[in-house]
């Protein structure tokens, strides 16, 4: 059964703001349901296609990830870290985050997401526990390389984006397991 109750915030409402630029996905849309590719199953799950413009002057690199601030754990879920993306990169095929990562940027690193890996995961909120968000976030960073090895933890990685993000563009879908 689904029931009402506030909506965690986004994390990125704690931090300093910085300017926006724009994100789209052939995959996924802002405001929508996250399609079933997207979502965990016994095959695992893709990541999305993602493209970004307008990354504001002296963007060094990228990070990529995917947060669900509704995740019944106190501190959301991390679906996907991705860092080190180099500037000239302004997009990710379907799958380059899952699968043999066809289509990752060379230099990508991938953080250790929630369920314990170093890929992308898909959505898989409990039964009945309402819709979830999937804040998909594009940081534009100040510099080439973040420090943190492959499978760092997300709190690190986003420690040391911290002071180093020039600008962020966000792109949310929701999805329900009706269970």
């Amino acid at each position: 059964m689904t029931t009402s109750r506030p909506r965690p915030p986004v994390p990125y409402d704690f931090l300093p703001p910085v300017p926006s630029f724009s994100v789209s996905s052939t995959d996924i849309a802002d405001g929508q349901v996250l399609p079933q590719a997207h979502v965990e199953d016994a095959a695992g799950s893709v990541s999305p296609q993602l493209s970004w413009t307008g990354a504001p002057a002296g963007t060094r690199s990228y990070a990529v990830t995917c947060f669900d601030p509704d995740a019944p754990t106190g501190s959301g879920f991390w679906h996907w870290v991705l860092f080190d993306i180099p500037a000239d990169v302004t997009e990710l095929p379907t799958g380059a985050g899952s699968g043999d990562f066809t289509g990752l940027p060379a230099g990508a690193k991938h953080g250790r997401n929630d369920y314990g890996q170093s890929a992308f995961g898909g959505a898989a909120p409990p039964p009945g526990h309402g819709p979830h968000r999937y804040i998909f976030a594009v940081h534009a960073l100040d510099v080439p390389t973040l420090g943190p090895d492959d499978g760092a933890p997300p709190a690190y990685v986003g420690f040391n984006m911290f002071g180093h993000t020039l600008g962020r563009a966000l792109l949310t879908a929701s999805y329900e397991n009706r269970g």
